[in-house]
């Protein structure tokens, strides 16, 4: 279950992610940067007509309360099952007759074996770091490289406490940019509490 809500909501980070790249590189110039923006503005349009479509699909399969796609640039924020009024088969129903229409079928863009292995070492790193902060129960990520807030909270540390926060903030660097204050702020607030 948390899988496929994670995969909902990489599938429209990734098409909005698409769209402000694609936004941010149109332009005039001479005429090859011309044909670059035209390109580029064609992929943004595909990308923000994938976001629409699949919208639209949602709502018309029972998840009447599936967010608009965000504006290019906007903060991306994940509803949970309560936010969408229905419950977890009736979103994998309607996620799974809707799949087709996000690029790459709604699956998060393909990394490299040596990326996996980067990523996986910057989370093992902020990890350890955690623990070594005094958060003595913080969790590894799996061996896939997955690491959320429900994870943490399983263990029974509470993400909201001020020293969990401050061991945060302390450990960001170790991660190497793979955690940012962002990131951890909106899975913080995702997690409710």
């Amino acid at each position: 279950m948390q899988l496929r809500h994670q995969l909902i909501a990489a599938s429209v980070v990734a098409a909005a992610a698409l769209a402000v790249l694609a936004a941010g590189c149109g332009g005039g110039g001479s005429p090859g940067v011309a044909n670059v923006a035209s390109t580029t503005n064609a992929a943004t349009t595909t990308t923000q007509n994938g976001a629409v479509a699949f919208t639209r699909c949602m709502r018309s399969n029972g998840v009447e309360n599936f967010p608009d796609p965000p504006a290019i640039g906007a903060r991306i924020t994940k509803p949970t099952l309560q936010q969408l009024g229905v419950s977890d088969s009736q979103l994998r129903a309607a996620v799974s007759a809707c799949n087709h229409l996000l690029p790459n079928a709604g699956s998060e863009p393909q990394q490299t074996t040596q990326q996996k292995r980067v990523r996986l070492a910057d989370e093992l790193s902020f990890a350890s770091c955690m623990r070594n902060h005094g958060v003595n129960r913080f969790p590894d990520p799996t061996a896939q490289g997955d690491l959320s807030v429900e994870m943490v909270q399983a263990q029974g540390v509470n993400v909201h406490s001020p020293a969990v926060l401050q061991a945060v903030q302390a450990c960001l660097p170790a991660s190497h940019g793979a955690l940012t204050p962002a990131k951890v702020r909106a899975a913080i607030n995702r997690a409710g509490g």
